[in-house]
């Protein structure tokens, strides 16, 4: 694979697959950093089933602070790519140096708030009596290193937004890896059981900002890393922008929140650590499908990005193209692929019968609507590519607001394992929503405000950045 990717001349086919690839992986290795810790604390001698239910209520706090770091991230990369597409590399490093001081006041803010909140948000995220410690002992850790998990993860889509998507797979690779070795070590090894998987997942992200901060100093970068003067119109401007993506993963944390919520008290005291044990291996197992499809929108947005503020509408067109069919075929891949390794996946935590059996059933039922999801997807994060932000924010919020309706009203309606049909359902209604609006909008945008390349000057480009920005 090439060190460098020229955005606005390589032939667009090979292009994204350059950047989509690695991306994925990178998002796909990430994703092990809570899979490896479940799988790990599911086999914990004579408490697996009770501690991996402990930490399945901390999933959604820890989404709800990774989801700032892409407030900042996905909200700055669109900025810089634009302004390194209309030739301004000045303006692109004072973004990057702006994100990184957003993401190091969202570090200091949040592990103090999450910290004094902590205990409160276990009671009200689903904990049990019999979870509860566990949940503690995980969560109190992974707070810890908040600051390493933003940096690593926010600073991290600067690399590729620069082209240089094998650093910034190399920076997952890493922490990931690292994290798989600690892992048992930590558990099994120094008997610190659920607090050690933490331990070991903070200092992989510890190792993996570092790498980040490392690479993002390289001299030869169009936007090296510096320290500038603070902007505060440019950081309402990242926020602004980065407001979609943000909600799009805060809102995933809410809804799982609401539903293990649903499941303890649907499921009441017979099932509801039963339920909440499956929800976390679903999860583990949407995870496998999701982040590598976000790996693929966030590995091309730059794509967009650059050829938009170039003014190159038909290099626009191909990416979006090209973005769609890859997240499509990788769902489509995924789709096939459950039925075969979803009862292999569940073994992977927990050889309980009865957890085997419904969660395998749960599984199938959650990812019905993949295809649609891949639509969705594709759909949100390429609106916020090309600073249509309203129109992302807006289908990103009727997606959510459908899960939401779901995880209340079918438990009611019919039994409390009918939440996790709220996934399927959330996914065709809002996938025919933004398709429906993106094939209506995006094509006057292109036309109105981006000619065929060459048709205007450099000033009007310039122009046009700052207006969808």
């Amino acid at each position: 694979m090439r060190r460098k990717n020229d955005l606005g001349r390589d032939p667009m086919p090979g292009l994204l697959l350059r950047l989509a690839i690695p991306t994925m992986l990178a998002q796909l290795i990430n994703v092990l950093y809570s899979i490896v810790d479940r799988m790990f604390i599911g086999h914990i001698p004579d408490i697996g089933s009770l501690a991996l239910a402990g930490v399945g209520v901390c999933g959604p706090i820890i989404t709800l602070l990774s989801s700032f770091s892409l407030l900042v991230g996905l909200g700055g990369t669109p900025l810089m790519a634009m302004k390194l597409g209309a030739g301004d590399k000045e303006a692109a490093g004072s973004i990057l140096a702006n994100c990184f001081r957003l993401l190091l006041a969202l570090a200091v803010g949040l592990s103090v708030l999450f910290f004094l909140l902590r205990r409160r948000f276990l009671w009200w995220f689903g904990a049990s009596a019999d979870t509860f410690p566990y949940a503690l002992d995980y969560i109190t850790v992974y707070i810890a290193g908040t600051a390493f998990a933003l940096l690593s993860g926010g600073l991290n889509s600067f690399l590729i937004a620069q082209g240089r998507s094998g650093l910034g797979m190399g920076t997952v690779v890493l922490g990931a890896a690292l994290n798989i070795i600690l892992d048992p070590v930590f558990i099994f090894s120094m008997g610190l059981g659920v607090s050690g998987a933490a331990w070991a997942t903070v200092l992989s992200q510890g190792v993996a900002c570092a790498f980040a901060l490392f690479c993002l100093r390289i001299p030869d970068l169009p936007a090296p890393l510096s320290w500038r003067r603070l902007q505060p119109a440019l950081c309402r401007r990242i926020l602004s922008l980065g407001l979609s993506p943000f909600l799009t993963y805060a809102l995933d944390s809410v809804i799982l929140i609401l539903l293990n919520t649903a499941l303890q008290r649907f499921g009441g005291p017979e099932e509801g650590d039963v339920l909440i044990t499956c929800a976390t291996i679903v999860q583990s197992y949407i995870l496998l499908l999701a982040m590598p499809m976000s790996g693929i929108t966030l590995g091309c947005q730059g794509v967009v990005s650059f050829n938009l503020g170039a003014g190159d509408r038909a290099r626009v067109k191909q990416a979006l193209w090209g973005v769609f069919l890859l997240c499509f075929f990788f769902a489509a891949l995924m789709l096939m692929a459950t039925k075969l390794l979803a009862p292999k996946f569940v073994l992977l935590f927990s050889k309980d019968r009865e957890i085997l059996s419904r969660t395998v059933g749960y599984i199938g039922l959650y990812t019905a609507g993949a295809l649609c999801m891949a639509v969705q997807w594709m759909c949100v994060d390429m609106f916020t590519a090309l600073g249509m932000v309203r129109f992302a924010l807006f289908c990103s919020l009727l997606r959510k607001s459908l899960f939401l309706s779901g995880i209340l009203l079918f438990p009611m309606l019919f039994a409390a394992a009918a939440a996790f049909a709220a996934e399927p359902f959330c996914d065709v209604v809002a996938s025919l929503v933004s398709a429906a609006l993106f094939l209506r909008f995006v094509p006057r945008v292109l036309t109105k405000y981006c000619p065929q390349k060459g048709s205007r000057s450099k000033n009007e480009l310039n122009e046009w950045v700052e207006e969808s920005c």
